[in-house]
């Protein structure tokens, strides 16, 4: 097992190192700090004076990849790709356009989007496989007929519906919880009910119909019928055998989520008011803050690539077939 985990920890360096050289392709050679500078400063005809003082204070005076006028290792150090690129590898990144410390903004806004993303992953597994065994239990019934129409219906309206409609009724007319903000400490639970539950009933449509169908197809298998004809009671039967089986397909979509919850919801805290990482890259983008979207892609590989570590190595623990040489 350790072997597999060395070896897959080694499968990922060249992975970030693509990601890094694409991303710094995109922002310093397709766009480059002179565009930058023109888009920061805002004006149509700026001076060159001013494109060279904004680079000077951002650290893109520097040559991108290779300064040929700096001696010995500076060569290659003293450039744009060293200072913005390769220290990213050491989590290392930098500061914002705004002079702010980028990893200290991430480590502050990162408590508030997962106080938000864990509930939501927790309560949306745990009603959308409630929900689905449901449905599998009342097979070929006006009410499995009747959940699944409800489902296809939850996935056709927009998240926006739910987020936008959730602030008017609960907020507005109904005055039981914060239409926006945050606070910090045991206050904060009165602005996260909201985002929290319309996130969960945003998501059960999808996810309930997809588990329903993993279920039926265990139902059908013939240990199912084995067990049934022997007289092992549906609800056992269910809960014991067929949702453990159904678990790799479902753990094949859930686990890859789990390293996504640290980036937070771009979507719920925009609309909510939430200082999240979701907040903060929808914030960079409408600034124009490369700094901080160059850091924000750079985490969104690192977690997404342990998200497909840990859904192999989770295999192991819910089927004893899957052995990792």
């Amino acid at each position: 097992m350790l072997a597999y985990v060395v070896r897959r920890v080694l499968y990922a360096i060249p992975i970030l190192i693509g990601v890094n050289l694409i991303t710094f392709a995109l922002f310093f050679v397709v766009n480059s700090p002179d565009d930058m500078a023109r888009m920061q400063l805002g004006v149509k005809r700026v001076t060159p004076e001013a494109i060279q003082k904004w680079k000077a204070e951002r650290g893109y005076d520097k040559p991108l990849a290779w300064n040929a006028e700096a001696a010995g290792l500076a060569k290659v150090t003293d450039t744009i790709f060293f200072a913005k690129s390769v220290r990213m590898f050491a989590f290392d990144f930098g500061r914002a356009d705004d002079g702010r410390d980028i990893s200290r903004e991430i480590r502050t806004r990162m408590v508030p989007s997962l106080a938000v993303a864990v509930p939501v992953f927790i309560l949306g597994l745990y009603v959308s496989i409630s929900f689905a065994l449901l449905l599998v239990f009342f097979r070929a019934t006006y009410l499995d007929v009747g959940g699944v129409v409800l489902c296809v219906a939850m996935m056709s309206i927009s998240s926006l519906f739910y987020i936008i409609g959730g602030q008017w009724l609960v907020s507005k007319v109904w005055h039981l919880v914060p239409i926006s903000g945050y606070a910090g400490g045991l206050d904060a639970v009165k602005f996260l009910v909201l985002p929290v539950l319309i996130n969960v009933i945003a998501g059960i449509g999808s996810s309930a119909r997809l588990y329903r169908t993993l279920f039926l197809e265990e139902v059908n298998r013939d240990y199912v019928r084995t067990a049934m004809a022997k007289g092992l009671p549906e609800l056992t039967m269910l809960f014991r055998h067929v949702l453990r089986n159904a678990l790799i397909p479902i753990l094949t979509g859930v686990v890859v989520v789990i390293p996504l919850l640290f980036m937070g919801s771009l979507i719920t805290e925009s609309f909510f008011g939430i200082p999240g990482l979701g907040s903060y890259t929808i914030d960079a983008i409408n600034a124009q803050d490369f700094a901080v979207v160059r850091a924000m892609v750079f985490i969104g590989s690192c977690l997404y690539i342990l998200g497909l570590l840990l859904t192999d190595l989770s295999y192991t623990l819910v089927d004893p077939r899957v052995r990792l040489e």
